[in-house]
């Protein structure tokens, strides 16, 4: 089975998430999203895989939220995919993709249903 982890190092759930992983005897494919983001047909697809909209996987708390306006109801499902490929640390995180689903990792035995 393959896993990938979007994991950012400095989030503790992220290195919760990825602890999980390796405790099962995981080898996770690990992407430090932040300096390699994902781009916008990879976002969609974990979007799809998630059963997410675009807002519903932003960080609505960081700054670059509101200083983006991206709380405005008029912006499209492209503008905030977009958003979130230019400014990758509005991406909730961790994403754990296996088995053609994806979870994120908050809490870390969120993931454990894909598994």
């Amino acid at each position: 089975m393959t896993v990938t982890i979007y994991h950012n190092p400095r989030c503790s759930k992220s290195r919760q998430t990825l602890a999980l992983l390796q405790e099962r005897g995981m080898a996770p494919t690990v992407v430090e999203y932040l300096n390699t983001p994902p781009n916008a047909e990879t976002l969609q697809g974990i979007l799809v895989q998630l059963g997410m909209a675009p807002r519903d996987l932003m960080r609505t708390q960081e700054d670059a939220y509101r200083a983006a306006q991206l709380d405005n109801a008029a912006l499209s499902e492209e503008d905030l995919v977009n958003a979130m490929v230019n400014n990758p640390v509005l991406i909730e995180r961790p994403i754990v993709i296996a088995n053609g689903k994806a979870a994120i990792g908050r809490p870390p035995e969120n993931i454990l249903s894909i598994l």
